[in-house]
């Protein structure tokens, strides 16, 4: 049988005996009859009852009983008091257990996603509870700002809140791991990444966000993931200020380094001569960075080192004049241009070359 708000009589057991009981003696209750009423509410928010329903069902169930109750209104409303509230921490308890087992359940999907360690035909079928459809295609975005994020961060909630504000429920997923956000979209959805990376980077005050290439099936996200991590790694060692870098903008960079050993070599080979110049490698391969990233102007490479045009022009015969290459020789740009992106890829003159 059940009441009237359709809570079966068992969550109530023993509870009008105990008004009864209770009212006649005007004690106050005892541990482990409220240990009881703790479980009892545990049990029916474990069955899915709702708590109003529940705690409707103890108003009734001691209103009807009133009549027949000894001891006045007074000791009645005491006991109801506790035992509501009793009833309620268990159901409270029950529903934190229920969240801290969803949030493990949803964890455990996230690295098994990001790291391909399912099986993929079981990890599609698990992705279906959270939005992915893992046959179709998906991209990843990955954010890095000047903290590290978990789920719980105020400033992972407010990304949270701005993207399900514009774009509903599209088959997104929202993460952190490692400190980083992150953000899987579907393949045909850029608009998606794009917001996110907007979001990001004003609810981080800067930061950056690489996002990886749409990539298909199942094993598409981790390939997605992992790129867009490298990139943004990449933009660290390179120190790449643009606030969003694409993985398909920076394919050429991973090919170069594909090779450590022969990158290291080169490096060494062309630029390792500047060592025997007067202030060091430093200046002379910041003269060379600046250069090729101004576009072989002197006029503004040197204003990027606040240098004059003279001076900047002297550097540039001064690496001429240890290397055997010339920057402003097209034979040899390439060769100088490469070995200096080697080197800020290798972390030298900071990170030995014979690691």
């Amino acid at each position: 049988m059940s009441d009237a708000a359709g809570i079966p009589e068992t969550y109530l057991d023993g509870y009008v005996a105990l008004l009864d009981e209770v009212c006649r003696t005007g004690r106050r209750l005892k541990r482990d009859e409220l240990e009881t009423r703790r479980e009892l509410g545990e049990r029916a928010a474990d069955a899915g009852f709702g708590l109003r329903d529940l705690v409707s069902a103890h108003l009734t169930a001691a209103r009807t009983a009133w009549p027949t109750l000894p001891g006045d209104a007074d000791s009645l409303l005491t006991v109801m008091h506790q035992v509501v509230d009793a009833v309620a921490e268990g159901y409270e308890r029950a529903q934190r257990q229920a969240v801290r087992q969803e949030e493990a359940t949803r964890r455990e999907f996230i690295d098994d996603l990001l790291h391909g360690r399912s099986d993929l035909g079981r990890l599609a079928e698990r992705a279906e509870r959270f939005g992915l459809r893992l046959s179709h295609t998906h991209a990843v975005a990955a954010a890095r700002g000047p903290a590290d994020y978990d789920e719980s961060h105020q400033v992972a909630r407010r990304v949270e809140r701005a993207l399900i504000a514009r774009f509903h429920d599209r088959g997104i997923l929202l993460t952190t791991k490692e400190g980083r956000m992150l953000c899987v979209a579907p393949g045909d959805q850029p608009e998606v990444l794009t917001h996110f990376a907007k979001q990001c980077y004003a609810a981080m005050d800067g930061g950056q966000v690489a996002i990886g290439r749409v990539q298909p099936g199942p094993g598409g996200v981790v390939q997605s993931y992992e790129e867009a991590v490298s990139v943004l790694d990449l933009g660290a060692r390179l120190e790449l200020r643009e606030p969003v870098l694409y993985a398909s903008d920076l394919l050429v960079y991973p090919v170069l380094t594909r090779d450590r050993q022969a990158m290291a070599d080169l490096v060494q080979a062309t630029l390792g001569p500047l060592g025997a110049a007067r202030g060091g490698v430093e200046p002379l391969l910041e003269t060379l960075t600046a250069y090729f990233e101004s576009g072989c102007v002197a006029a503004e490479a040197a204003r990027r080192l606040s240098l004059s045009v003279r001076a900047f022009t002297y550097r540039l015969e001064r690496i001429h004049q240890l290397t055997g290459a010339s920057p402003t020789d097209p034979a040899h740009r390439y060769m100088l241009q490469t070995a200096v992106i080697g080197a800020r890829l290798l972390g030298w003159p900071g990170t030995p070359l014979s690691a």
